[in-house]
C-alpha cells in the first residue's frame, strides 16, 4: 500500500488509517470536537461553581465580620451609656460620714461601751461585732471597744472613750447609762446612742433604742412551752443574775407565755451572779444547771452574758433543751441551741443607724423596736410544725393588739419596774 506523504507526513497516514477503520475521518472529527466542547463547557461550569462557592464563602466571612463589629459597637455603646461602668455610684459611706463625722476628718470612728465581755457570744458581743463589721464595710478604722464596764466605773470608762476621737459612742446597756446626762453635755459633738433595752431618761444629746421585754419574753415562753409539751415534761429553769428589774420582767413574761401553752408548766428562777450585773459567772451558772437537772428540769433558759456558752454546751451535753438570750444567729452556731429569745444588740444598732441617717431617730428621741417575728422574740431551731405554729400564733396575737394579752403584759412590766 502506498502511503501518501506530506511535509508533515504522519497526520495524513493517521487519517488514512482511521478511514479504513471507521469509514470517514471527517465525521469522527466532528464527534470528537463535540465531546471536547462539552467537556470544556463542563469544566467552565465547574470552574464557575467553584468561583461562586468561593464568593459565597467570602460573603459569609464578610457578613460574620460585620456582625461581630456591630456587636462590639453595641457593647461599646452600652458601656458608655451605663453609668455604673463609667462612674462610681454615690457611696452610702458619704451619707454616714455626713451624719456622724464629729471632728471633720472625713471618716467615722465608732466607740463601743459594753457592760460585759466583748467575746461572750451573746448580747454584749453582738454590738461589738456589728460595729466591727460596719466599720470594715465602709472603710472606717476599727472601732474602739471598752468592755466589762460596771456601773461604778461607767463614768470614767465612757469619758475615756469619748476622748479618743470617736464620732459615735454606742452604749450597750441601760445599766451603764447613768453618767450620760453629764457626758452628753461635756462632749456634744459626739453622736451618743444607747441600746437601752429597758429604757433610760430622754436627753437632748442622746438617741436611744428600746424594746418591750415583756412582749419579747412572752413569745419566748410560748416557744419553750411548745418544746416542753413535746418532751412530756413540766419543769424548767431560768438562769439569771440577781433579780434586777429587767430580769424580773423577762422571767415573769417567760412563765406567762409558757403557761399559756399548759398551765401546769413551771420554771424556777436561779440567780448565778456573785454581785449585781454579774451575768458572766460560768462556775455558778453551770453548777445551777446541774442542780436544776437533778431536780427534774428538762429545759433551761440561759439569761446570761459571759456564762452563756458554758451553760449552753453543758445543757446540750446532758440532753436538755437550752435557749440562749439575745443572739439572732443562735441556730447557726457551733453549739446546737434549741432556740433563742432574740434581742440582738447588733441587729438593733444596724436598724437604729439607718433610722438616724434617714432622720427618723434623732438626738433627744427614743425609738421602741416593735416585737416582730424575724426581729426579736422567740426563735426555735429545727422546730416541729406544731411547735412553730404555736410561736407563730403568739406573734400573731401580739400583732392583733389583743386587749387581754396587752393588759397581762403591761401588768408584768409594771410590777417589775414598780409602776
Amino acid at each position: 500500500m502506498n502511503v501518501l506523504k506530506s511535509k508533515k507526513g504522519r497526520p495524513i497516514a493517521l487519517c488514512v488509517s482511521l478511514a479504513l477503520l471507521a469509514g470517514a475521518c471527517g465525521s469522527d472529527s466532528e464527534s470528537v470536537t463535540t465531546e471536547v466542547e462539552n467537556l470544556a463547557e463542563d469544566a467552565v461550569d465547574d470552574t464557575e461553581g467553584v468561583v461562586d462557592d468561593a464568593e459565597d464563602a467570602a460573603d459569609d466571612v464578610v457578613d460574620d465580620a460585620e456582625d461581630a463589629a456591630d456587636d462590639v459597637a453595641d457593647d461599646a455603646e452600652e458601656i458608655v451609656e451605663d453609668p455604673a461602668t463609667t462612674e462610681a455610684p454615690e457611696p452610702e459611706t458619704d451619707a454616714i460620714v455626713a451624719a456622724f463625722d464629729a471632728n471633720g476628718d472625713g471618716t467615722v470612728t465608732i466607740g463601743v461601751a459594753a457592760a460585759g465581755p466583748r467575746d461572750d457570744n451573746g448580747y454584749y458581743q453582738s454590738l461589738v461585732n456589728f460595729a466591727e463589721e460596719y466599720s470594715e464595710e465602709n472603710g472606717f478604722a476599727a472601732p474602739i471597744v471598752s468592755d466589762n464596764i460596771g456601773p461604778a466605773e461607767a463614768a470614767q470608762s465612757l469619758s475615756d472613750l469619748a476622748q479618743q476621737g470617736v464620732d459615735i459612742l454606742m452604749v450597750g446597756a441601760s445599766e451603764i447609762a447613768e453618767p450620760l446626762p453629764d457626758l452628753t453635755e461635756q462632749y456634744p459633738d459626739i453622736f451618743w446612742y444607747c441600746n437601752c433595752g429597758a429604757g433610760f431618761q430622754e436627753l437632748p444629746g442622746l438617741a436611744q433604742a428600746t424594746d418591750w421585754g415583756a412582749a419579747i419574753h412572752y413569745t419566748g415562753g410560748v416557744a419553750m412551752g411548745a418544746l416542753m409539751q413535746e418532751q412530756g415534761s413540766t419543769s424548767s429553769v431560768f438562769l439569771g443574775c440577781c433579780d434586777i428589774n429587767f430580769e424580773v420582767e423577762a422571767y415573769n413574761a417567760t412563765v406567762f407565755g409558757m403557761q399559756s401553752v399548759d398551765p401546769s408548766f413551771t420554771m424556777e428562777y436561779v440567780g448565778t451572779g456573785d454581785f449585781e450585773f454579774d451575768f458572766d459567772n460560768a462556775a455558778n451558772a453551770t453548777a445551777a444547771l446541774t442542780n436544776a437537772q437533778a431536780n427534774g428540769a428538762t429545759l433551761a433558759y440561759a439569761y446570761l452574758g459571759g456564762a452563756l456558752d458554758p451553760v449552753g454546751q453543758l445543757g446540750i451535753d446532758e440532753g436538755m433543751a437550752v435557749f440562749a438570750a439575745g443572739p439572732a444567729d443562735a441556730c447557726e452556731r457551733d453549739i446546737p441551741w434549741t432556740g433563742s429569745v432574740v434581742f440582738d444588740g447588733g441587729v438593733y444598732a444596724s436598724q437604729a443607724l439607718t433610722l438616724i441617717i434617714e432622720g427618723e431617730l434623732t438626738e433627744g428621741s427614743t425609738y421602741e423596736f416593735p416585737t416582730e417575728q424575724g426581729l426579736n422574740g422567740g426563735l426555735l431551731c429545727n422546730p416541729s410544725p406544731e411547735a412553730q405554729a404555736a410561736v407563730d400564733g403568739a406573734f400573731g396575737l401580739l400583732a392583733s393588739f389583743d386587749d387581754t394579752l396587752y393588759g397581762e403584759l403591761g401588768a408584768i412590766s409594771g410590777a417589775a419596774y414598780g409602776g
